[in-house]
């Protein structure tokens, strides 16, 4: 699976907007906020956004499900 690309976040006061190719994806407040504003320097950031906004599994899933080998 490639590594998630395209994300980029802005702080806005105390938020966090988190964007999709220039797409807002999603808004972090509080708590959630400082969360992410402490990871993102040491984790991958691009894995990290990706994971937060729900973008983190794509590709394959839906094809794995229908195959004949995944039905009882």
């Amino acid at each position: 699976m490639p590594s998630p690309n395209g994300f980029e976040h802005i702080v806005r006061g105390d938020d966090v907007l988190i964007m999709h190719h220039g797409t807002r994806a999603a808004t972090l407040r509080g708590a959630k906020a400082a969360d992410f504003l402490a990871r993102v320097d040491s984790e991958d950031p691009q894995l990290l956004m990706a994971r937060l906004t729900g973008n983190y599994r794509r590709g394959n899933e839906r094809t794995a499900r229908q195959h004949p080998r995944n039905h009882d």
